[in-house]
């Protein structure tokens, strides 16, 4: 009786063109995804980028990118600069906590924004709650430093369970005040 099924044998040679093949079709279209995606992605990352700028300065009606290492972004008023917008990011219990900071072209706070943080949910995230934000409101380079002693007004009070996120929030803030200081300082 003759054998009805017949086993296909492969070479090596046919499995490793099979797969490049595979890996050809998949890169190409991957790369095709991200060549239309990619400008999209851009556009909208620049657009949430001004919303975001817009809420720290709402009287603002433009924004330009300002200095050398292209930081600081200058928020105009009919012309005339109402607010600095300073990019940073202090490694905070999480890793680093992405940020834009409103400095007032004299130097004091307006206001900030946590774009983004790995902070532990219920303690290091109440570091964007009014609470803890209001504090940096109008303060300066000199009190921007974190206590623990509840009748210390002058400074930042740190978050009870989060004085790591704590430290790290206001040393963000600390650096974009101090870098709009020294830009606004050397016009």
């Amino acid at each position: 009786m003759p054998d009805t099924h017949t086993e296909k044998k492969y070479s090596i040679f046919q499995i490793t063109i099979n797969l490049a093949l595979t890996c050809l079709v998949s890169g190409a279209i991957l790369a095709a995804a991200y060549y239309i995606t990619n400008p999209i992605a851009v556009e909208k990352a620049k657009l949430m980028e001004k919303q975001s700028m817009q809420a720290l300065v709402p009287d603002a009606d433009s924004f330009k990118a300002v200095g050398t290492e292209g930081k600081i972004t200058e928020a105009d008023a009919s012309g005339k600069a109402v607010a600095y917008i300073v990019s940073v990011a202090p490694k905070g219990y999480g890793g680093a906590i992405d940020m834009l900071v409103a400095v007032s072209p004299d130097g004091k706070v307006e206001n900030f924004s946590i774009t983004s943080s790995n902070e532990t949910p219920g303690l290091g995230s109440r570091a964007s709650q009014p609470a803890f934000m209001d504090q940096f409101k109008g303060k300066t380079s000199d009190k921007l430093s974190v206590t623990k002693d509840t009748s210390n007004k002058d400074n930042i009070q740190a978050m009870t369970g989060a004085t790591i996120t704590s430290k790290a929030v206001t040393a963000g803030v600390k650096e974009a005040v101090d870098e709009v200081a020294s830009y606004a300082g050397g016009k």
